[in-house]
């Protein structure tokens, strides 16, 4: 009997958690409203709804003995009524006062079923002496005051509490039904998915069956007059012809085919009614299945407000705390979206919020000073886009990023060397704000400075299949541009074929799959490229990317080759792949707590004939392809390197950059190489080492290239030296001055090419 009574209050108190949550979120917003309301009759009606929500709490907390809360509401409920009244009059420390109460209601009912501890009750104690104070006139103590005395009771901005249930309103013709079951049923059926494909594909294999039997009688139907033919003749002629003794046999054979003939048709038209059968019932379960996820899906959608319901209040103390005015406006807030998208990623919302307070917003003197409204505008807007996509952006109009200081605080901590981050454009240095480690922030605070909220955002982003960018303007504002998918589970994937291996590409991060000519691949500075859209766009191959191995029967010639093109537009990379197959839903499956983080593989799904694929970790293919990139393809690699056979060459490059570059190029193809900074240099070397050939470049100090090469002509002993110019100079008469000098060969830097560029030392050296 206890144990029923237990289980029963138990719940009781659930079921309290969930109403009281809600009242306690109606509480919050009413007061923010209050404080943004213009006029009496706006504000009257805001505080009779409020007035009610506290006075429903306090008969709710009555209900299961939480007598704590209940006392809390009392006071609560006496100063709205007050307010009613016009008995007191609603000021700034009032509203500070009327927030902390609620937020204390909301750490209350996080515990509520344990005994409040003693700091709880003398905190509330001390709040309910706040509020019978202000029903008396008696001034309410400042938000410093308020915290100074709330000890362990009070509550930080950012642990304002969340409701459990996210309905603002729940219909008399609704039902209360756990998430937790909700997305179990979604789950089950995702996983009719599977059986909807399967059925496709054994529809797809009785087709072809039945096209092959089709052949079969085209070719019978040939052979049947032959048959005849001979049939008559076995009649008419008999033994006459020599057909005495194998009469009995060809007869016997002609009968067989005429059977099988006959068995094949019968075969054939159970085959069509078999298919036609498979059709319908591949249409019906397709239909049904399709019709039952999209409802279920509809039934965990749930509009974005919902997940924006903290942050007015977010915004107020956050902004508040720091001496800011800042306003936060919302549009497109009734988008729907998948309830486990929303739940990822308020934190990473909560992240941004804080950057634009923290970061970009100034302070209410500073933006006078600037000719801009003291209060500072935080947006969020929210939009639908095509192909099951939603974008998200929060922006805000405050001083933008300083380049300057990202560019500084990623040199100290070693992302990027001195020398690279000044070569570094806006957009590169405006991406490394998303690594770790990486702030702006003078100082680390609690709510910044530790570099780590833009890169929580970011992996949360591209955890949940999306992207993010953003864009920054000096005293204009900051903006950042987050697009998600609409639902978890299912998706649009590509797949590709890499040799025997397929993989699944993401739609949604696909940005163009196109076939190249081998004539339009070029390799600039290292790296093959192709040109789409009149913009060049690095090409990588999938298969090393993958750390494949290569196939040698497969053909590299990369004749007709296809990619698949994903990034956005500030950064795309091209995967050249072996085929790309079809596009169609995938139901994404988990790699299992045995395998929680693979590189480049974001999960597996199940095709149609029961074959697992493993699904792309689009991210991870931008970083790992940065890394092959920077050697040069395998296979010319490997075909140089036998050539070569460790052959020394002297690059000759005043230009760090173009000398390291050149270096590298030549030692991945197996040579040996040594470096000098200009032509004296590169002549002083050479008299005391030797060397199978010289690259150099032509624009110099001290001494240039032409010069450096019509002194080596002029030696006995090096004149036979092989000289390769590689220079930025392309006139005709530049190139005429190479050969009167004696240069072996003169490579135009714009039009420079490492494969080209191997070639001529291979025929040279």
């Amino acid at each position: 009997m206890k144990k029923e009574r237990d289980d029963f209050l138990k719940k009781l108190l659930s079921t309290f958690k969930v109403e009281a949550g809600e009242h306690i979120q109606a509480l919050s917003s009413g007061l923010i409203e209050l404080e943004k309301a213009s006029s009496a009759e706006a504000r009257m009606g805001i505080i009779e709804i409020v007035f009610r929500e506290a006075h429903s709490l306090k008969g709710a907390a009555r209900a299961v003995n939480l007598t704590v809360i209940e006392a809390l509401c009392q006071a609560l409920e006496g100063v709205f009524s007050a307010l009613k009244r016009q008995d007191i009059a609603l000021s700034p420390t009032l509203l500070d006062l009327l927030h902390n109460t609620v937020d204390t209601l909301g750490k209350l009912l996080s515990s509520a079923g344990n005994e409040p501890s003693g700091p709880e009750k003398s905190w509330v104690a001390e709040l309910i002496q706040h509020l019978d104070g202000a029903l008396k006139g008696v001034p309410a103590p400042t938000p410093r005051e308020q915290s100074k005395h709330a000890g362990t009771g009070a509550i930080s901005p950012a642990a304002s509490y969340q409701p459990m249930v996210e309905e603002k309103v729940v219909p008399a013709d609704t039902v209360r039904i756990s998430t937790a079951k909700l997305d179990s049923l979604l789950l089950q059926i995702e996983e009719l998915l599977s059986a909807k494909q399967a059925a496709d594909q054994r529809t797809a294999e009785i087709r072809e069956i039945h096209a092959a039997l089709a052949a079969w009688n085209q070719q019978q139907a040939k052979i049947d007059p032959e048959a005849r033919i001979i049939q008559q003749r076995l009649e008419r002629e008999g033994s006459r012809n020599g057909l005495g003794k194998t009469g009995p046999q060809v007869r016997k054979l002609l009968e067989f085919l005429e059977w099988g003939n006959a068995f094949v048709k019968s075969l054939e038209g159970k085959l069509a009614a078999l298919k036609r059968s498979a059709e319908r019932d591949h249409r019906f379960l397709g239909g049904m299945v399709d019709n039952l996820l999209y409802d279920m899906k509809k039934v965990l959608m749930l509009p974005f407000s919902s997940a924006l319901e903290v942050f007015p209040k977010l915004v107020r103390d956050l902004s508040r705390d720091q001496g800011k005015e800042v306003e936060l406006l919302v549009q497109g807030e009734e988008i729907e979206i998948d309830r486990r998208i929303l739940e990822e990623m308020k934190d990473p919302l909560i992240h941004l919020v804080r950057n634009c307070i923290n970061h970009g917003i100034e302070s209410p003197g500073e933006r006078e000073r600037k000719m801009k409204p003291r209060r500072g505008t935080i947006t969020f807007a929210i939009a639908q886009k095509d192909g099951g996509k939603i974008e998200i952006l929060v922006a805000d109009d405050g001083a933008g990023i300083d380049v300057a200081k990202v560019r500084e605080a990623a040199q100290k901590l070693g992302i990027v060397s001195a020398e690279d981050a000044q070569n570094l454009d806006e957009r590169e240095t405006l991406s490394l704000i998303f690594q770790s480690g990486v702030s702006t922030s003078p100082i680390i605070t609690a709510v910044s400075g530790r570099g780590l909220g833009l890169t929580i955002v970011r992996e949360k982003v591209e955890k949940l299949g999306g992207v993010i960018s953003l864009e920054t303007h000096p005293d204009l504002g900051t903006s950042f541009r987050i697009v998600l998918p609409l639902t978890l589970a299912t998706f649009r994937g590509i797949y590709v074929r890499v040799d025997e291996h397929h993989f699944v590409f993401p739609t949604m991060q696909v940005a163009q799959a196109v076939r190249v000519n081998k004539d339009g691949i070029k390799t600039v500075e290292n790296r093959e490229t192709i040109r789409l859209n009149g913009q060049p766009i690095s090409l990588i191959r999938l298969r090393e990317v993958m750390e494949l191995p290569h196939q040698e029967m497969e053909d590299d010639s990369t004749a007709g080759a296809q990619v698949v093109v994903i990034g956005s537009a500030e950064k795309r990379i091209a995967f050249l792949v072996s085929e790309i197959l079809d596009e169609q839903e995938v139901l994404v499956k988990s790699l299992g707590n045995q395998l929680p983080r693979v590189r480049n593989i974001a999960g597996a799904t199940v095709l149609g004939t029961g074959k697992v694929v493993p699904i792309l970790n689009v991210p991870d293919l931008m970083e790992s392809a940065v890394r092959v990139s920077a050697a040069p393809p395998r296979a010319a690699v490997a075909r140089e390197t036998v050539k070569a056979e460790r052959k020394s060459i002297l690059v000759v490059e005043d230009s760090i950059t173009a000398r390291m570059l050149l270096k590298n190029i030549l030692e991945s193809a197996g040579y040996r190489v040594e470096t000098a900074v200009d032509g004296i240099d590169a002549f002083t070397i050479l008299r005391t080492e030797g060397f199978d050939l010289m690259v150099s470049d032509v624009e110099m100090p001290r001494m240039d290239g032409f010069d450096l090469t019509a002194k080596i002509r002029a030696d006995k002993a090096l004149s036979e030296l092989p000289v390769v110019l590689v220079t930025a100079l392309e006139s005709r008469e530049h190139r005429e001055r190479g050969i009167d000098v004696g240069a072996n060969a003169y490579i135009v830097k714009s039009s420079f090419d490492q494969s080209n560029l191997l070639e001529v030392i291979r025929r040279l050296a």
